[in-house]
């Protein structure tokens, strides 16, 4: 095998187009999993079957299908009913929609950690429920679950991928297109694959960051 480094020096530019599309579907799908993950588990906690009853329904289904088989049924279906969106907003909706089904069971574990005296506490101080959450529930759940959060972030970054299967043109995706073009998989490739290493090696050092200040 002949390493040819100008093929790494041609393919450089590819690379940071696609490293920031990369970064784009990561940061918004996180956002998206994170916000309505708190979402679903919130209401999952409503005493109303007519709430709780759709919501488990929905979010078991995402969880149980293929994040590929919603991404082509965002992309390819939903325009048939006059819902259209671009390939990239529609990967994130679709990664941040699957994981978020991930991340409402961590809140859930997270808000049911939270000791009974706090639930106590806030009752005696007859706080409003909405100040009991934001005030009290909230901010101890969520500084228990960061660590299983940072995990589902980078399992979003190695899913990022999937959407070069609806022509977003993401690290994988540049890659590959590079390679077909001018016949060059190796250094490509290779480039792609340590870009990966590191980038995940660097969220774990900030989300391990992360907990040591969360934990003073």
């Amino acid at each position: 095998m002949n390493w040819d480094w100008s093929a790494v020096s041609d393919f450089m530019p590819h690379f940071w187009d696609g490293l920031l599309v990369t970064l784009q579907i990561l940061v918004l799908g996180s956002l998206v999993s994170f916000v309505l993950g708190l979402v679903w588990a919130l209401l999952m906690r409503l005493p109303s079957r007519f709430v709780t009853w759709p919501v488990g329904v929905v979010t078991e289904f995402v969880r149980n299908t293929p994040l590929l088989v919603q991404l082509f049924f965002l992309f390819y279906v939903l325009p048939e009913w006059g819902v259209t969106a671009s390939a990239l907003t529609t990967g994130v909706i679709a990664i941040g929609l699957h994981y978020s089904t991930y991340t409402m069971q961590v809140y859930r574990a997270g808000i049911e950690a939270v000791p009974v005296g706090q639930w106590e506490a806030a009752t005696a101080l007859n706080l409003p429920l909405k100040r009991t959450w934001t005030a009290v529930i909230l901010p101890q759940a969520i500084r228990r679950v960061v660590p299983a959060l940072g995990n589902y972030v980078i399992s979003m970054l190695k899913d990022t991928p999937l959407l070069m299967a609806i022509t977003v043109l993401e690290m994988l995706g540049e890659a590959r297109l590079f390679s077909q073009q001018n016949f060059q998989f190796t250094e490509p490739l290779t480039v792609i694959g340590v870009a990966f290493i590191v980038i995940s090696y660097l969220a774990s050092l900030a989300l391990r960051a992360l907990e040591r200040r969360l934990a003073h």
